[in-house]
């Protein structure tokens, strides 16, 4: 990575009320071989299923053929000709916005049909060139391309969002994309190091917000970070030696980064080794997971097994924590959710009290829930992860 950056790319929606299906689609896919990450924004056209499914086909179309480096008009050329038209409207079933990033800070931007992209730089919002592309009757795209470097951070987001609050007697014309440009502006004021993750969901909150709490069409912010990154290691389990005890207590305290332990016995090793103190705070016990407990150089010390399959859980369905109740789990998917590079450091000494066959399937052994939450961590939430069995 020549400009030693790192890019975290995230977004968050809510589907237009009284639909379950999402119109917009927001995926995102890194190229590992190439240093590049590609994002695509899709909105189909009305909600519900048929806009999903639109938006899908489109999101999907376009990733491929942007990997492929396939030239930006004939690109654009085949995702439009392969969409059907509305005949009413005359216009395509889906827009778009595809951000293609490599790590050596070179940016491609195609849009079509979606409110134009936010770019901030030392934390300002600043106008960026944009080239027209004419596509004959299918009107025409915007193509820019620029320079990233570390600190700049992008934000796409659907008519969903620029429109919030068409209507009402605050915003009768829409929060417009200048009321979106200020939503940001002000939250990277308040919080210059604020992730991708809780700034889109921010702009999302509050364009759900300006619509009375009820969505009147489907509302999808998608931002990108490029950022020193930030590192986090995770253990769980004892090593398979008792002689590595001290070497893992080792790990543990020269870890530059956020550090966290999962399982008593580990926190137990650590402590000893370090000669430091492990307290349970009983006031964390919830109905279903075991209490948090705290110790000096530990941001997080929880339960094993337990926590460790819940969290993988969240992975899975989405982590959205903040509509959760606080927990153990949603704590430790927050603190993965906002690292980039994670270390995940298993013992594989076997504990037999997860090996009766009466427990659930979810309390399988500590390798198969360290491998699951890597893949998942790395596949759907695009970190980088190193995993170590000792």
């Amino acid at each position: 990575m020549s400009q030693g950056f790192f890019i975290e790319a995230e977004h968050a929606n809510r589907p237009k009320h009284g639909q379950r299906a999402q119109g917009d689609v927001f995926l995102m896919h890194k190229v590992r071989k190439k240093d590049r990450l590609v994002c695509v924004l899709a909105d189909g056209l009305g909600s519900g299923v048929k806009a999903s499914v639109l938006a899908t086909l489109t999101a999907t179309m376009a990733a491929r053929y942007i990997e492929s480096y396939m030239d930006v008009r004939t690109a654009a050329e085949v995702i439009l000709r392969t969409l059907p038209v509305c005949r009413e409207r005359r216009i395509g079933y889906s827009t778009f916005t595809i951000v293609d990033l490599h790590t050596d800070g070179d940016c491609r931007i195609i849009e079509y049909g979606n409110p134009p992209f936010l770019f901030l730089r030392n934390g300002r919002l600043e106008e960026m060139e944009r080239w027209p592309v004419v596509l004959g009757e299918r009107g025409e795209l915007a193509f820019s391309r620029f320079q990233c470097s570390t600190g700049d951070r992008l934000a796409l987001f659907s008519d969903g969002v620029s429109q919030a609050g068409m209507g009402e007697p605050a915003t009768p014309l829409g929060w417009g994309v200048e009321g979106v440009a200020r939503c940001v502006q002000e939250a990277v004021d308040r919080e210059p190091q604020i992730s991708a993750r809780v700034l889109a969901t921010r702009v999302v909150h509050r364009a759900c917000g300006a619509d009375g709490g009820r969505a009147k069409d489907d509302i999808t912010c998608g931002v990108i970070y490029c950022r020193k990154p930030r590192k986090l290691l995770l253990m769980t389990g004892p090593p398979f030696a008792r002689d590595k005890d001290a070497a893992l207590a080792r790990r543990f305290d020269e870890f530059e980064g956020r550090k966290v332990i999962c399982g008593g016995v580990t926190a137990r090793i650590v402590a000893r080794e370090l000669k430091r103190e492990v307290q349970i705070d009983l006031a964390t016990v919830t109905d279903d997971l075991p209490p948090l407990a705290r110790m000096a150089g530990a941001d997080l010390v929880t339960e094993g097994a337990i926590t460790l399959s819940r969290v993988a859980t969240l992975l899975d369905q989405g982590a959205e924590t903040p509509a959760l109740k606080p927990n153990a789990a949603t704590r430790l998917v927050d603190l993965l959710l906002d690292s980039d590079v994670i270390e995940l450091v298993a013992g594989a000494s076997v504990n037999e009290a997860h090996q009766d066959p009466n427990l659930p399937v979810e309390l399988d052994i500590r390798r198969n829930i360290v491998k699951r939450i890597a893949g998942l961590l790395e596949a759907k939430y695009l970190k980088k992860v190193d995993v170590k069995f000792v």
